[in-house]
């Protein structure tokens, strides 16, 4: 019968709920607290988002079946300004977002009514992401559920940012910040089109040289490179403009006008100047120099301030544009040579033209100059030394003249900093193109403060960090982290409690809130108010500050209650995984681990940090332009949630992006069809007298016990999704027809032992299914509520699963023979090897080979001065053919046959092969061994057999 997928999955859902299975408590269990970085609620959650939150209930689940007392929680995130911009949006009629609410997320039309209000945007796509999470079969104790703008949340972000500042880590100052121009707040993440952190760039400089009266302000990442200056490049299509900035009159582009008002500056536009009639003038360097302005149509009017400084010598672009003016004639291009400043490893007097012939550089929109700049660039970074043309930083490393040019310049009003985007355009959500701001007497976090990111170096350090070559990233993060702005003026969010003026920015108020999920169901119960939650009893519940009686003095509250609160926390603190998506790592996921070192005691700082790749649809980026956004909802009620959480999980490992497809979930479905009818087919039973067959499956059974639970240990879900339900089956198509080849019916209780293990371990996967699974094998109680099946090392018959190999490899070679030859055979005789010194040959190169070891040479060596191998020097062709058939095995099979040291293979050919042979090849199979008596060898094969490889004979 075909799997209703909706009415299975509500019927355990329903289960779940009634039984109140996910809601957890302290108890004398050990604990496991996970969790994932909450929803915001501006949409629905598509088949993209499923990823994150299904692999950390897979994970959640599969504790919970190992023995946990298991926490997982959910919040949802209302902090911040993007449903402020969708409602404007919404409220100027704009097609685009009206078309996506009807199109494809079928918003009621009742509802889309009310979106001008931000938080019925807010809440409707809470009901609508909390309905899918349900639906998904999500394992959360949804008492512990809030948002972020409830009062008792927010006089838990009062704290958190209370204590910040009294432990210094809140500064007040001026600093850059990414900034909408429209909505006149700092823009994160959250608040931006595509979820781009807008990346700040704050070691670009502005070197100012004269023109005439006028100030000629070049922007540079390489202040050092001033003294290898041989013109400058200006567009001649573009117009300038002359702009007063505070007291100074500078040329810039239009677009660098712009950017400039948002740096504490006074700008007032006086005029125009047309980039053409600035071709072929000359202006002024630092030390007097006339330098010529020649035309650049690659010069951006965005980039910068529209200027460029050009230093060939040591910039492979600027190299080749001067190249291909001087290949024009152009009259001031072929009077100017680079001039060099920077010596490095490895390269010549002029580096760029070096590297520009080197990788074969065509022109100047040639893109393998990205790669040549970006080469030479690092190279002279971190081996280059300025020269004598530098004056007095000649014979300084580039790494360190870098800052005491930069200074010298300062120190001389040459030079000031021009923060720019790195990542730029990033768009607000509202549609405007974010900018750099310079806030003055704003509030930040003091990320650039070194001892603070010592901390979270020592936590990222020691934390288990999933995968693990991900680490580095975060360690980047680090190293660039700068102050940022914790505060602003619009939005949804808790008030900063010494400046009412300001709101605590959305990143800043979801870093530590794992902490708030352990006391939330408290003052959801109502047995806590909002006024309750004092700063004493925070402090006391989570910092170990103050004592009982003076915390619930403070929050008049029983000292019981108290007690039972701050059990909660130290029960479950720390974290024990933290789930989120990859881009994630650049600002939440790193701001987390910063908050909690700052915050609280060693003890608390958590423990895992599990990141995730995004997911595509049939290769292709999901977005609306696309048409390729498919909601968790919709997927759900059309193909069943398990389906989807596997077609997820299987498509791709951790980090990786996910490729989601549809035929993948058809063909999911249908597997876990099978394994329904599986299950529905075998009886539970002793078992007993067990056959060859039945030790290797059971065996087998308990090695991918093994093998899914490390996987899964490890978050390598994919992996261990595709051993349950993919690889496995083989080994039991091979059961089944060693079974049926000798007629065998009594073998369902070994069946039932086997589709029970696989239905526990398929349960954190597809929950639901496995459920209805679980009952057709006859049980009771619900497989969620299981033990995990244990690997027993004492369960595995090495002696089982070598000789059923040597079966297999047997059959399949007597097959390829048939194969070749096409004949019909009439006899088929196996001939085993039973001479001891190949035998003891092939053990010793065995043990060499589970060691690592293959190289022939090597091998033979040891045989030799091995008294029991030695005489293998007069068999080189047969140990050769010995490393060749291992070498094609598993490594568990070679370990399997090193520990298993007695095995007959006659005994056991002639035992087994007869009745599988004559079902697949229709004729009797004779085995002797190659010194018997009675051995019928017309063809002399015997002497070819090895351990293992038995030799054939077909006639």
């Amino acid at each position: 019968m075909e799997i209703n997928w909706n009415e299975i999955e509500s019927k355990w859902r329903n289960k779940w709920i009634e039984n109140k299975d996910f809601e957890t408590e302290p108890n004398d269990k050990p604990k496991k607290f996970i969790t994932v970085a909450y929803p915001y609620p501006n949409s629905p959650q598509h088949i993209g988002h499923g990823r994150t939150y299904t692999l950390a209930d897979v994970h959640a689940r599969f504790y919970r079946m190992k023995g946990y007392n298991v926490l997982f929680p959910m919040g949802f995130h209302y902090t911040g300004t993007p449903v402020l911009g969708m409602a404007k949006r919404i409220e100027a009629g704009e097609k685009e977002i009206l078309d996506g609410l009807r199109n494809i997320y079928h918003v009621p039309e009742e509802d889309i009514k009310t979106f001008v209000e931000p938080i019925k945007i807010a809440d409707y796509f809470h009901e609508e992401i909390k309905s899918g999470m349900i639906e998904m079969g999500y394992s959360i104790d949804w008492r512990r559920e809030f948002t972020t703008i409830v009062p008792g949340y927010q006089k838990f972000i009062e704290w958190q940012i209370t204590t910040l500042k009294e432990n210094g880590k809140i500064i007040q100052g001026s600093h850059p910040v990414g900034w909408c121009p429209k909505d006149n707040n700092p823009v994160s993440q959250h608040d931006t089109m595509g979820d781009v952190e807008p990346k700040i760039d704050d070691k670009n400089y502005l070197v100012k040289f004269q023109f005439g009266d006028l100030v000629f302000p070049i922007t540079t990442l390489r202040p050092e490179t001033i003294f290898g200056i041989t013109n400058f490049w200006v567009n001649p299509n573009v117009t300038y403009k002359k702009v007063t900035v505070d007291n100074e009159k500078w040329i810039v582009s239009e677009e660098c006008a712009h950017k400039l008002k948002f740096f504490e500056k006074e700008i007032s536009i006086e005029g125009d100047i047309p980039g053409s009639q600035l071709i072929d003038r000359y202006a002024t360097s630092h030390n007097g120099n006339e330098i010529p302005i020649l035309p650049a149509d690659f010069v951006e009017p965005g980039m910068g301030t529209g200027l460029v400084m050009s230093v060939p010598a040591h910039a492979p672009k600027d190299y080749q544009a001067l190249m291909d003016l001087k290949a024009k004639n152009h009259k001031l291009a072929s009077k100017i040579d680079p001039i060099p400043i920077i010596t490095t490893e490895g390269y010549g007097v002029i580096p760029a033209k070096e590297i520009c012939e080197k990788m074969g550089v065509a022109n100047q929109i040639d893109q393998k100059l990205d790669e040549a700049t970006n080469e030479l660039y690092n190279k002279e970074f971190t081996t280059g030394k300025l020269n004598e043309r530098c004056g007095e930083f000649a014979g300084i490393k580039v790494e360190f003249g870098r800052d005491k040019v930069r200074e010298w310049l300062e120190i001389n009003e040459h030079l000031e900093k021009f923060p720019v985007l790195e990542n730029g355009p990033v768009r607000c959500r509202c549609g405007a193109e974010c900018v750099v701001k310079i806030l003055s007497n704003q509030w930040f976090l003091n990320y650039g403060d070194e001892d603070w990111k010592t901390l979270a170096r020592k936590c990222f350090d020691e934390m288990n960090i999933l995968p693990n070559k991900i680490k580095t990233e975060f360690h980047d993060v680090v190293s660039w982290l700068h102050e940022r702005a914790c505060a602003r003026q619009q939005g949804l969010g808790t008030k900063l409690p010494w400046d009412k003026d300001w709101i605590v920015e959305s990143l800043s108020d979801s870093v530590i809130y794992m902490a708030y999920y352990t006391i939330s169901r408290f003052v959801n119960e109502g047995k806590v108010n909002p006024e309750n939650l004092t700063k004493e009893l925070f402090d006391f519940i989570l910092l170990d500050i103050g004592d009982l009686d003076s915390a619930a003095k403070s929050s008049k509250l029983s000292e019981n209650l108290v007690s039972a609160m701050k059990k909660e926390f130290t029960y479950f603190y720390p974290v024990d995984s933290r789930h989120s998506g990859r881009d994630l790592v650049q600002n939440h996921l790193t701001f987390f681990v910063l908050n909690h070192v700052a915050i609280f005691d060693k003890k608390y700082w958590p423990q895992e940090i599990v990141v995730n790749g995004s997911v595509m649809m049939d290769g292709a980026k999901m977005s609306k332009s696309m048409g390729n956004i498919i909601p968790l909802r919709t997927a759900i009620r059309e193909h069943g949630a398990d389906p989807i959480r596997l077609a997820i999980i299987s498509s791709a490992e951790l980090l990786q992006d996910a490729d989601f497809n549809m035929e993948s979930v058809s063909g999911i479905q249908g597997k876990l069809q099978s394994l329904l009818d599986d299950c529905s087919k075998v009886k539970q039973g002793e078992i007993n007298n067990l056959e060859p067959e039945d030790r290797w499956i059971l065996s087998k059974t308990q090695n991918l016990i093994g093998q899914v639970t490390e996987a899964v240990e490890k978050m390598r879900l994919r992996e261990a999704l595709h051993d349950i339900l993919f690889s496995f089956e083989s080994d039991l198509s091979w059961y089944n027809k060693r079974v049926q080849a000798k007629g065998r019916e009594n073998n369902s209780a070994i069946l039932h032992k086997i589709n029970s293990d696989r239905v526990a371990m398929l349960s954190p996967f597809a929950p639901h299914v496995a459920e209805e699974m679980w009952a057709a094998l006859g049980n009771n109680e619900l497989v969620s509520k299981s033990a995990w099946p244990e690997f027993a090392k004492g369960l595995v018959d090495a002696t089982a699963i070598q000789s059923e190999e040597l079966l297999k490899s047997t059959i399949d070679d007597i097959a390829n023979i048939l194969k070749v030859t096409k004949i019909t055979p009439k006899k088929i005789v196996i001939y085993v090897n039973s001479d001891e010194m190949k035998s003891k040959v092939y053990r010793k190169v065995l043990g060499i080979m589970v060691g690592g070891q293959n190289n022939m040479g090597v091998v033979m060596k040891e045989l030799i001065a091995d008294p029991e191998t030695t005489d293998a020097k007069k068999m080189p062709d047969f140990i050769q053919k010995v490393i060749k058939d291992l070498h094609s095995e598993s490594e568990e099979i070679k370990q399997m046959k090193l520990e298993s040291d007695s095995f007959n293979e006659k005994e056991f050919l002639k035992s087994e092969l007869s009745d599988i042979g004559k079902k697949e090849f229709g004729v009797g199979v004779l085995v002797y061994s190659e010194n018997d008596s009675d051995i019928y060898d017309p063809k002399g094969k015997a002497r070819h057999a090895r351990p293992f490889k038995p030799a054939i004979l077909i006639e």
